[in-house]
């Protein structure tokens, strides 16, 4: 039976969603909690690999069990075994066996949050970036355009992404802002690996003035990772949504 998993996490602690061998994943943790329930080990798989301090508000995972459990019982009994986590199961459903949590989805969606303001912050400094140079949400949005569309992201993904191609889509990225708070929403079937956090970095640069606008085509076309701004903190990334059409 195949079960599928919509996760909520803060990743403030974790050392990403994928697990490792001497520190804590969200990944390890869930795994661990299901065998502690039903006695079997199990793999739990993600629909986004995020990186160490990003959140969730909408990862989803498949599992398999030998047998039929109730609904029910699965999300009480994993959340019982995660209550000293920063993890929580929100729902669980049943689906078919050819239900992939990675390969059946059809959209991504990840927002990333800043706060932008001079003073430091208290209540949001693990959930949102702080940035304390005043940002131009208009300029902002302007060099996101240039990453909408299909190209090569060669320099914004990670040395040790394992996708097989750095040509992605990217559907949309929307710049909104509610007083002191800056959201950039990202949409796309996929992603390479840190590649939202080192598009985030060129974003802020240009926000903030200290890059031209006309620099961001050409670090797209350089397809060269030592052209990238510094990635973006983790902090501010969330995985909102995984869109799998009518399955």
């Amino acid at each position: 039976m195949r079960y599928k998993l919509h996760i909520e996490y803060d990743g403030t602690n974790y050392s990403g969603w994928q697990r490792q061998e001497n520190s804590s994943s969200i990944q390890a943790n869930i795994e661990q909690a299901i065998e502690k329930f039903c006695g079997m080990k199990v793999t739990v798989n993600g629909a986004g690999r995020t990186d160490s301090g990003v959140h969730a508000s909408g990862q989803i995972a498949h599992f398999d069990l030998d047998e039929e459990k109730d609904l029910n019982t699965i999300i009480h009994a994993i959340n019982f075994y995660l209550k000293y986590e920063k993890i929580s199961i929100l729902n669980v459903e049943k689906v078919p066996d050819n239900f992939d949590a990675r390969f059946s989805a059809i959209m991504r969606y990840y927002r990333y949050k800043i706060i932008n303001r001079q003073s430091p912050l208290t209540f949001h400094s693990n959930t949102h970036a702080h940035i304390n140079q005043r940002l131009d949400i208009s300029l902002m949005q302007q060099a996101a355009d240039y990453f909408i569309g299909k190209h090569d992201f060669t320099t914004f993904r990670s040395a040790s992404c394992q996708s097989k191609s750095p040509v992605k889509s990217i559907e949309n990225i929307i710049v909104s802002k509610e007083k002191e708070k800056i959201y950039v929403d990202f949409i796309a079937k996929s992603f390479l690996h840190t590649q939202v956090r080192s598009i985030m970095g060129c974003i802020i640069k240009v926000g903030m003035g200290s890059w031209n606008l006309s620099m961001i085509p050409e670090i797209i076309e350089a397809k060269d990772r030592t052209k990238c701004a510094m990635l973006a903190p983790s902090c501010g990334l969330y995985l909102r949504k995984i869109d799998y059409g009518s399955i």
